[in-house]
């Protein structure tokens, strides 16, 4: 969270401005937290330029629960198969959702354990022009890969999960359908996931859909069909503030992340295969960098020494291990350089180490 938000966030536990209770404790039918709301959906449209033919919703559930609510809406009764790009963990879990609802044609590339992405001329000829919309995953969190396109054709509806790099960057809305985001990461707390959906859209749920899976009710209650995260909500208004007040809009925000991953990806390259990176240089992510060390019992000592440093939250995912380190909107350039200046001192330490290791590795194969 941006140092700003989390002080005012702080003080309105305690109390709110003008309300004379904790922000633990407003209701979610009073004026102020529909002011709140009201001030969170001008920011994101005024972020991206979203036109009014696009609905805004905060809801909860996570991406997790997109995974199910977007085939439900436009796959449920379909013969033909929806397009769904594999690329990842996180794309791969919302294909087994999708299928639960109806056929899927899945679209890959070549590379056989996530370190690159597909390029447009691989999917090219695996795109077809009846699927009923083309959903895909922007930025993998797990393996540090992100489009840096926009993915598919525009004779097909696209659906995008957003959640690890929404409102780092600018993008066109009208490219999507729908484009849904969970808050933890560039936005929030848990709790609340932002979906934004073309309006027409909503004249393909069907009737018999259950009411807390159904765009429409929550379109037509503005997001609070049930009770909806307050705080969580809360904080994502606040950050959107920062956004748009401090930062200047998506333009300055893509120019600080692209200068924090310019950063760290050159202390990797500059590492002499050291450090040794997941993703293809072409799909590398803004937002993760995924990595490895010669050796595991290195990497274990370099999570132990990064904490002493006071660098947290650099294991890599459980599913690919190693290192990883997010770089999400909140982090500054000073953090990433902090980091990058733990690895240069690292590698010195334990260079030579590696050297030997390879060393004898190589002697014992011959």
């Amino acid at each position: 969270m941006p140092e700003s938000v989390l002080r005012e966030a702080s003080q309105a536990v305690t109390e709110v401005a003008g309300e004379g209770v904790s922000i633990l404790g407003i209701s979610h039918r009073s004026s102020w937290f529909r002011n709140v709301l009201d001030e969170a959906e001008e920011n994101i449209r005024g972020l991206l330029s979203i036109p009014p033919e696009y609905r805004i919703m905060f809801l909860q559930g996570g991406a997790t629960l997109q995974f199910s609510m977007v085939p439900m809406t436009l796959l449920r009764g379909r013969s033909d198969p929806a397009e769904y790009l594999h690329t990842g963990y996180w794309s791969g879990k919302s294909i087994t959702e999708a299928r639960r609802e109806g056929p899927v044609r899945i679209l890959k590339g070549s590379s056989l354990n996530f370190g690159a992405l597909p390029s447009a001329s691989e999917l090219e000829s695996q795109h077809h022009q009846n699927a009923p919309y083309l959903h895909y995953v922007s930025n993998e969190t797990v393996e540090g890969l992100q489009f840096h396109r926009t993915v598919g054709r525009d004779d097909v509806m696209r659906v995008c999960d957003m959640s690890s790099d929404f409102l780092s960057r600018p993008f066109d809305i009208n490219k999507y359908v729908i484009v849904y985001a969970h808050a933890q990461k560039n936005l929030g707390p848990a709790g609340v996931t932002v979906v934004i959906l073309r309006e027409d859209i909503l004249s393909r749920v069907s009737d018999d859909m259950p009411a807390m899976l159904d765009y429409r009710e929550h379109a037509n209650m503005r997001s609070v069909y049930n009770t909806p995260p307050v705080f969580a909500i809360y904080i994502t208004m606040l950050v959107l503030r920062w956004l748009r007040k401090e930062i200047g809009g998506l333009e300055a925000m893509d120019a600080m992340n692209q200068a924090k991953a310019a950063a760290l990806y050159s202390a990797l390259d500059a590492s002499q295969n050291f450090y040794r990176g997941h993703a293809a240089v072409r799909d590398r992510s803004l937002m993760n960098a995924a990595f490895r060390l010669p050796t595991v019992r290195l990497e274990q000592s370099f999570l132990e020494q990064a904490k002493n440093h006071g660098l947290y939250g650099l294991e890599g995912h459980r599913s690919i291990g190693g290192i990883r380190a997010s770089l999400y909107n909140a982090v500054t350039i000073e953090a990433v350089m902090n980091l990058c200046a733990f690895m240069e001192n690292f590698q010195q330490q334990h260079g030579r180490e590696s050297e030997l290791n390879e060393s004898a590795s190589m002697k014992a194969a011959l």
